[in-house]
């Protein structure tokens, strides 16, 4: 089930722990290694915001449950499978867009395997968003570090990350707004964005009411501090975190989902 959530004191922050866990159990986490949540107000708008410190947490996606391949579709579903496997969410959201079948549109990474190759096709308009360039994607490696970067700056420096996801378009490219967005659009949606302030310093945002591109780029640009965000989703994005439920879209927007991020405490 679904819960609403009432907006908090603006700018204040807080720190997330799984519902009744104890720090001393093992695979619990403490308050020192919880994921940062604040909500956040710019423009008249409001949002909330969760930073991730990747030497606290790790970062990961999943798609298909791994006992039987069957699509999680949700993050419900995400989380009830993770709890059973001693895991419990500090972080969950819906990760990119995908096509008709369900499937990532753009390169899916999970676990260094890709399952989806980089999607460089320019200017499909069945691709909606996705089709608004440039595009990128989100990746995590190895070491724990993360980026986003344009596909084609991905594309061309090769490397080959443990998870990722392409989605679409780019909302701030090297500090600068996307070109594409027009600052009076009407085009007012739920809307949920990334970007990696340091290879160590992620912050997920998403929207409590419909924005439109141009003003949710500069969300990220002039009041989070980011050179390069991008856009997750819109329309049915939606955040989970386990002391306030679910933020963001209203539950009878949203649909199933492919990919989504889990972030977790470091296992110790």
């Amino acid at each position: 089930m679904l819960h609403l959530l009432l907006p908090r004191p603006l700018g204040h922050a807080f720190r997330f722990l799984a519902t009744g866990c104890i720090a001393a159990l093992a695979g619990c986490a403490n308050p020192a290694d919880a994921v940062e949540g604040r909500e956040l107000t710019f423009d008249s708008q409001s949002y909330f915001a969760v930073t991730v410190d990747t030497r606290k947490e790790d970062i990961e996606f999943y798609w298909r449950n791994p006992d039987n391949g069957q699509p999680f579709g949700g993050l419900e579903a995400l989380k009830t499978w993770t709890s059973a496997k001693g895991r419990p969410l500090a972080f969950a959201a819906n990760a990119g867009i995908y096509d008709r079948e369900f499937r990532p549109l753009g390169l899916y990474v999970e676990n260094g395997k890709t399952i989806v190759p980089l999607n460089r096709t320019h200017g499909n308009p069945r691709s909606g968003n996705f089709s608004l360039l440039p595009n990128g994607v989100f990746a995590v490696y190895d070491d724990g570090s993360a980026e986003v970067r344009t596909s084609e700056d991905f594309h061309a420096a090769g490397r080959k990350p443990r998870w990722a996801t392409q989605s679409g378009p780019m909302l701030v490219i090297d500090g600068e707004i996307n070109t594409q967005f027009e600052n009076g659009s009407d085009s007012m949606k739920w809307r949920s964005g990334v970007c990696a302030k340091t290879p160590r310093e992620v912050v997920f945002v998403v929207s409590r009411a419909p924005v439109n591109f141009h003003s949710f780029a500069r969300l990220f640009r002039d009041e989070i501090g980011c050179r390069d965000a991008l856009f997750l989703d819109g329309t049915i994005s939606q955040f989970y975190t386990p002391e306030t439920g679910y933020a963001g879209a209203p539950a009878f927007m949203t649909k199933p989902y492919a990919g989504m991020v889990a972030v977790f405490p470091k296992r110790r």
